[in-house]
């Protein structure tokens, strides 16, 4: 059990870096790539069917890039086609949740304060929300709205709002801003895997057997391809957001969530304009700071139960088999010791006023719920308590807190 517990972090870490690197590609190719298309020029002398053409220098060398509205007389033999930055980044994002808010669900999806759900019920929960964003969105482009760009990303906003509200109001703070960007992500992934794609392959078929493609799969990949560019950076906001608890375990989380979205909007206007015109509107700085300053504000209310509260809730199925282990009581003297006094509801630790990271060590419930994190995070490595902050975590004591574990974990 030591050994599965360790290695399952270590999996877990190895998921995340992949989740991180791919994401790196793909956003990364979609953010030049809207960036070229943008400062794409006309210039004489160019080939038929090429609408537009840049030259770019970098690495010691001279790129000359010229775009094809629809596509070239001929079909190169070489031809790159970017997708598996996407596919890849959506794959491992979902494995990372599935690790994190899945499998750790008693402790990082489900809230006990907020609905009485069992583990299986919260990740039902969370695989069958994912779809309903790209259904509704979907839905819409094919619809008159996709002929209103503005109306319709107007209303996707209103979806986003309502998912972090509804989100909010099951899961834990962290899993609630996770999942909104799992489930913009999702949006994100299904338009490149069935609504870019299959364009690009319809237009390549008919360039094979020689019909001249039609325009239209162009446009709509184009649409499609814009859409992922504006959700590009809320998504970014919301994956990191498990690691500050101002923005995850706050009574407005999901405001804040919210407000992200609109400055995503107002960053790659910015960046946008710039590319296509070479100067961006100055007064999206202005409007990002102001969100910013209010996303601040909205953060200063904490969102946790009180400690009356705590004390009077019954223990969970998952939190009581912790609690009844042999060396709980011995483990739970050696935390309030050396961890409530910042991991306390009201921190006694001057000058800190939100308990690190969001996580609460005080009753004896949060003391069995955090099991697995104690085990880690004070028992296996010495990373809690900080260094030079409590003198009193001798080996002795991390030996308790792992022992203590094993026995629940063993249960």
């Amino acid at each position: 059990m030591y050994d599965f517990a360790v290695m399952w972090d270590w999996i877990g870490f190895a998921v995340r870096w992949t989740h991180v690197i791919t994401a790196m590609a793909w956003i990364g190719a979609s953010f030049y790539f809207i960036a070229l298309d943008l400062g794409l020029r006309k210039a004489p002398n160019m080939p038929a069917g090429a609408s537009g053409e840049e030259w770019q220098v970098h690495g010691g060398g001279f790129y000359h890039i010229q775009k094809y509205m629809v596509a070239p007389e001929n079909m190169p033999d070489h031809l790159i086609w970017h997708k598996w930055q996407s596919y890849t980044t959506w794959l491992s994002g979902a494995a990372l949740l599935m690790i994190v808010y899945w499998v750790g669900g008693e402790l990082y999806l489900l809230d006990p304060t907020k609905a009485d759900l069992s583990l299986w019920q919260g990740v039902a929960i969370s695989a069958g929300s994912l779809t309903i964003g790209w259904i509704c969105y979907d839905f819409m482009c094919k619809s008159k709205l996709g002929e209103t760009p503005t109306a319709l990303m107007l209303l996707l906003f209103v979806i986003l709002v309502v998912m972090s509200w509804g989100y909010d109001q099951i899961f834990t703070g962290r899993a609630a801003l996770l999942h909104l960007g799992a489930f913009t992500a999702t949006i994100m992934t299904a338009n490149v895997f069935f609504i870019i794609m299959p364009n690009q392959r319809i237009v390549v078929k008919d360039l094979h057997e020689g019909r001249t493609p039609d325009p239209k799969y162009g446009k709509i990949a184009k649409l499609r391809s814009t859409h992922n560019n504006y959700l590009t950076l809320p998504v970014i906001f919301l994956m990191l957001s498990n690691h500050y608890p101002l923005a995850f375990a706050t009574e407005y989380n999901w405001i804040i969530a919210s407000l992200i979205f609109l400055t995503g909007v107002t960053i790659r206007h910015y960046f946008n304009t710039m590319h296509s015109t070479g100067k961006g509107p100055n007064w999206t700085w202005g409007v990002t700071v102001i969100l910013m300053i209010l996303i601040a504000w909205l953060s200063t209310n904490p969102a946790m139960d009180s400690l009356e509260a705590a004390e009077a809730r019954a223990l969970t199925p998952f939190e009581q088999k912790f609690a009844s282990a042999d060396g709980f009581d011995d483990a739970y003297d050696v935390v309030l010791g050396n961890c409530s006094m910042c991991h306390a509801r009201e921190p006694a630790w001057d000058g800190m006023h939100w308990p690190p990271k969001g996580v609460v060590l005080e009753t004896p419930a949060d003391v069995a719920r955090h099991a697995k994190s104690i085990f880690l995070h004070a028992g296996v490595s010495t990373a809690m308590p900080p260094p030079n902050a409590i003198e009193t975590m001798t080996p002795q004591n991390r030996d308790t807190l792992m022992a203590w574990y094993r026995a629940g974990a063993a249960n």
